[in-house]
């Protein structure tokens, strides 16, 4: 299940800025944006801004992992 992180581009405060991931975690971002009604810029942004020191990326993948898991508890709960 090894996948090499792929490095796109973001505009980010006006900034571009390369962000690296693998390709499980750019398709939950895109479908988690979709879920949100925002641009996979706009949902990093909001990732960006309460990060604290962590690494963007490594802050991005641990966004993706607690919106999954609270989604899951939520079916769970259902």
């Amino acid at each position: 299940m090894a996948d090499i992180p792929k490095k796109r581009s973001l505009t980010l405060k006006g900034h571009r800025t390369s962000i690296s991931l693998e390709d499980a975690f750019w398709q939950a971002l895109r479908s988690i944006s979709t879920k949100q009604s925002k641009s996979v810029s706009q949902v990093v942004e909001q990732i960006d801004q309460d990060r604290g020191e962590a690494g963007l990326s490594s802050a991005i993948r641990l966004y993706i992992l607690d919106f999954y898991q609270k989604h899951f508890e939520e079916k769970k709960n259902l």
